[in-house]
């Protein structure tokens, strides 16, 4: 039995007219009416009592309809989730993230996509970006959002967001007076510093401004970039983190904007040859919402 033999069936029982119902399946009545005595001879069941003046179902065409119709409408739900998947507007999405995204547009972003497709189930875990490029890469996160210059040939990068760095300084530090800082006066000072091991790019960015600015930082501890903010709280440093940091609210830290305005940059990666309809689909959706439209590859910020 084919799915073809099925929706013939369904047009005769409906229609109960031979005519009519070769003309809605597009198909010519001699065809129509072969094709429904081969099905009647697969099932061994008459299903339809016709002669020239009428065609009615049997008892056996009666109760096999019900099953028919309902049989159609599931396949007909499947086609069209196939290609709702297809568009990527199904399926899931795996999204990795650094912490502290509150103030660069990431949570606007996501929130915006699963209102426009409801049916996309988006993950999200918090990943470290050293940890999220091997993510990416092993195919366990789908796109990521990370700190610092990427390196690895397989993966695209796109910059969705810009912000200035900023000075976090133990609370009661003397230079907590000044309303802005500028780079050298960190010279000398005790630095705590997110691990290269847990962010290059971001821990090799700090690195250059320092040294930009005449000085290399004495790096007294590492650790993740939260943790960099308890170790100021703790007395054990000053630290240079991005703005939207300051969203950690931690007792015992007070932020300098700096005079220089070193930048940084919040980037979106992902592996170069998906094909994955839902990632391309979040892309052009990060695409629709810039200001000014975001290309590949492209350096320009998507502000909220």
């Amino acid at each position: 039995m084919e799915l073809r033999h099925v929706r013939y069936f369904v047009a005769v029982a409906e229609e109960l007219h031979f005519g009519r119902a070769a003309a809605r399946v597009h198909v010519a009545q001699p065809a129509l009416s072969r094709q429904i005595r081969a099905l009647e001879a697969e099932m061994g069941l008459t299903l339809f009592e016709r002669d020239r003046r009428r065609v009615a179902l049997t008892a056996a065409g009666t109760a096999f309809l019900d099953q028919a119709k309902s049989l159609l409408e599931h396949v007909d739900s499947a086609v069209e989730a196939a290609r709702r998947a297809a568009r990527g507007e199904l399926g899931s999405l795996r999204i990795g993230y650094v912490p502290a995204v509150a103030g660069t547009g990431l949570p606007e972003i996501v929130r915006l996509f699963r209102k426009r497709f409801p049916g996309v189930d988006v993950r999200l875990q918090e990943m470290n970006p050293a940890m999220q490029i091997e993510a990416v890469l092993g195919n366990r996160v789908d796109v990521g959002f990370v700190r610092g210059t990427t390196h690895e040939p397989a993966v695209a990068v796109q910059t969705v967001f810009e912000e200035p760095f900023v000075a976090a300084l133990p609370d009661g530090h003397p230079l907590g007076r000044y309303k802005r800082i500028g780079l050298a006066m960190l010279a000398g000072e005790p630095f705590v510093l997110q691990a290269r091991s847990r962010g290059p790019g971001s821990h090799d960015q700090i690195l250059a401004i320092c040294r930009g600015a005449g000085f290399s930082p004495r790096v007294v501890q590492e650790g993740s970039q939260t943790d960099v903010v308890s170790l100021v709280a703790s007395g054990a440093g000053v630290a240079i983190v991005p703005t939207s940091l300051r969203a950690i609210r931690r007792a015992g830290v007070v932020y300098r904007p700096l005079i220089e305005r070193p930048m940084t940059q919040l980037d979106m990666i992902w592996c170069k040859n998906t094909g994955l309809p839902v990632l391309l689909g979040f892309l052009e959706e990060v695409r629709r919402m810039g200001p000014r439209g975001i290309r590949p590859n492209a350096r320009q910020g998507l502000r909220d």
